[in-house]
């Protein structure tokens, strides 16, 4: 099994690579579809002198081919590990996200682990308890979730936060007097501020988790080896959580490894209503302004993500139901 999933790793990883040349080159041939270029804002200011124009266009390399500009860009990835220079910020490319990403993250798994963690557990409760009360308020509640888009649901949170000032903070990830908490004051801190923005996240996909659950579980339930399990007397909790579950899960694990993909862009939204100090912020000002290589590296990056996150959802699901063959996923 060891040397199974040592060589379907690495199998994966070698087709990964080339799914990345492909990727970004397909990425920047739709970036450069875009009239213009990051100069054009600079040439209508008139204190901007069609030399210096001229000077930042050779600097920036805005002034080779598509195809030379890309070239150059993959082979300074490759040998040097450099994605490049903002246009706009006048930074690597790679420190400028970095100083941002580890908030989204922050925000994207915070998220993702409240709505599993209050999801599945209900989608359970749901099926096993089908038609009472419980499971029609949870269906209510899940349609209603679900029919709500991401960015209505931060704009009523922000408004409700607004009206309850100073319960709820709106704004940054830290308040003014972040510096003089304690180590545990500055982690309550934050997470006071990543309340509802985490809330806001999670809404909509609470919703659809948990009717996914609730469906898998309840196909499962009706399976001929669940009634054989129970004419043989087995006690209902060990038909349910044992049996019936541990099939059902199967298909969430592979929903795991694209939610796993979207935990950068996932956040954007709510990083926009709450002003969170992430990357959504970022990369939205890079699009309206074409900084070319914070694009392609924000790009890059759902890329990446996608990948592992796929891979990570395959070994996941071998290691709950040793019965699937990972070569048949290939």
């Amino acid at each position: 099994m060891a040397n199974e999933t040592l060589m379907y790793t690495v199998k994966r990883l070698g087709q990964a690579a080339f799914t990345l040349v492909l990727a970004s080159a397909l990425c920047f041939a739709v970036v450069q579809l875009a009239p213009g270029d990051y100069l054009d804002v600079l040439s209508r200011d008139p204190t901007i002198s069609p030399e210096l124009l001229a000077q930042l266009k050779e600097q920036f390399g805005l002034d080779e081919p598509a195809i030379v500009q890309y070239w150059n860009w993959l082979t300074q990835i490759v040998t040097q590990g450099n994605f490049g220079r903002s246009f706009m910020y006048q930074k690597d490319v790679a420190t400028l996200i970095g100083e941002r990403v580890a908030n989204t993250l922050l925000l994207s798994i915070a998220s993702l682990l409240l709505t599993w963690a209050i999801a599945i557990p209900l989608g359970i409760v749901a099926a096993v308890r089908q038609n009472t009360t419980f499971d029609r308020v949870l269906r209510s509640l899940s349609y209603a979730g679900q029919g709500f888009p991401s960015f209505i649901t931060a704009l009523l949170l922000l408004i409700l936060a607004q009206n309850l000032t100073p319960l709820f903070p709106v704004g940054n990830m830290t308040s003014v007097f972040y510096e003089d908490l304690s180590p545990l004051g500055k982690a309550l801190d934050i997470a006071w501020h990543a309340f509802l923005p985490t809330v806001a996240l999670s809404i909509t996909s609470f919703a659809g988790l948990q009717r996914l659950m609730r469906g898998q579980l309840l196909d499962v339930l009706r399976q001929d080896y669940i009634r054989t399990a129970r004419a043989k007397g087995l006690p209902e909790n060990k038909v349910v959580y044992v049996h019936a579950l541990r099939n059902a899960v199967n298909p969430l694990i592979t929903l795991l490894g694209f939610e796993f993909a979207n935990l950068l862009s996932g956040a954007f939204i709510a990083e926009y209503f709450f002003n969170w100090p992430g990357l959504g912020r970022l990369v939205l000002e890079a699009v309206r302004s074409q900084d070319l290589y914070v694009v392609m590296a924000s790009l890059m990056m759902g890329a990446v993500m996608l990948i592992v996150g796929n891979l990570f959802a395959d070994l996941l699901l071998k290691t709950v139901d040793p019965r699937i063959q990972l070569s048949d996923r290939q």
